[in-house]
């Protein structure tokens, strides 16, 4: 089975249409930041926070601070995660500091005719755009590299899960944030992010932070050797009969993160068009075998 080969057609199935959606996210991520993130000093993670925090201490401009940012992660990337990892933030990554640049002067127009006085419409649209951009790049497959480049490291070097080492980077960058605009827009800031997480959820597949995978299939072992040696998860077979056919075989157990939903979906999908999928929203898991990212290569 040729791994590597079947990455890159899952990456090129229907890639243009996904490709657009992508684009649609990072342009909604572009202009969020320069409509309403920069503007009212909301730093709600990432580098985009940082680079708010940044202008306003020692005077940066924000768009050179992304660029610089973004070329020294990569770096970071290709040396401590290797080619396979970094290949999937290349594209993410150079487009967002591009549509912040290419949406700054929209963002100043309509700054003429979309103003807010009230705090809590502020925070709403906001977060609303900020979790629909997200939630359509995640969606398709892709992301815009930054701080989870950083999460990533964190993850391999630190052995802290994703989930927290996400979590620490954003609390981090938020804080520094609290320093320097204050408590209140610190709190808006949670606020933004709850919101968005939450609808990046929605817009994904549910609000659970993984997926059960039950995968009845013919070719079950070269499913499992796919799972346990690419994924680097635990797999867990169970014994099954056809209530028909009376046919005995495997019925194969697996918990995947959502951001890795439709990579895993698809490479069984490639395995064996065949098989036969049942997927369950999964709220908690514990325990097991460490993992690893899924790579576009």
């Amino acid at each position: 089975m040729d791994i590597k080969k079947i990455y890159n057609k899952i990456f090129m199935k229907d890639f243009f249409p996904r490709f657009v959606i992508f684009i649609v996210g990072v342009f909604l991520l572009g202009l969020n930041y320069n409509l309403f993130l920069r503007p009212n000093h909301l730093v709600i993670g990432g580098m985009s926070g940082l680079s708010i925090v940044f202008e306003s201490l020692l005077g940066w401009d924000p768009n050179v601070f992304l660029y610089i940012s973004t070329f020294i992660l990569l770096a970071l990337s290709f040396v401590f995660l290797g080619v396979k990892k970094t290949s999937t933030s290349i594209i993410g990554s150079i487009l967002y500091p591009v549509f912040v640049s290419l949406t700054a002067p929209l963002a100043e127009l309509l700054h003429y005719y979309i103003f807010f006085d009230n705090v809590v419409i502020l925070i709403l649209v906001t977060s609303i755009l900020y979790g629909v951009g997200t939630g359509l790049i995640y969606k398709v497959g892709f992301d815009t590299g930054g701080s989870d480049i950083i999460m990533r490291i964190l993850n391999k070097y630190c052995h802290l899960s994703e989930g927290k080492s996400s979590f620490a980077t954003q609390i981090l960058i938020i804080l520094l944030g609290g320093f320097v605009f204050g408590m209140n827009n610190m709190i808006y800031a949670i606020i933004i992010l709850i919101i968005y997480t939450n609808l990046v959820d929605k817009i994904m597949i549910g609000i659970s932070d993984s997926k059960l995978f039950f995968v009845y299939t013919k070719k079950w072992e070269s499913v499992e050797d796919f799972i346990i040696k690419e994924l680097q998860t635990g797999v867990t077979l169970l014994e099954t009969e056809g209530g028909y056919s009376r046919e005995k075989n495997k019925l194969l157990m697996c918990v995947v993160p959502n951001k890795d939903y439709y990579l895993f979906k698809e490479m069984i999908l490639e395995i064996d068009p065949g098989a036969f999928l049942v997927i369950h929203d999964c709220y908690e898991v514990q325990g097991g075998m460490k993992r690893r990212n899924l790579p576009f290569i």
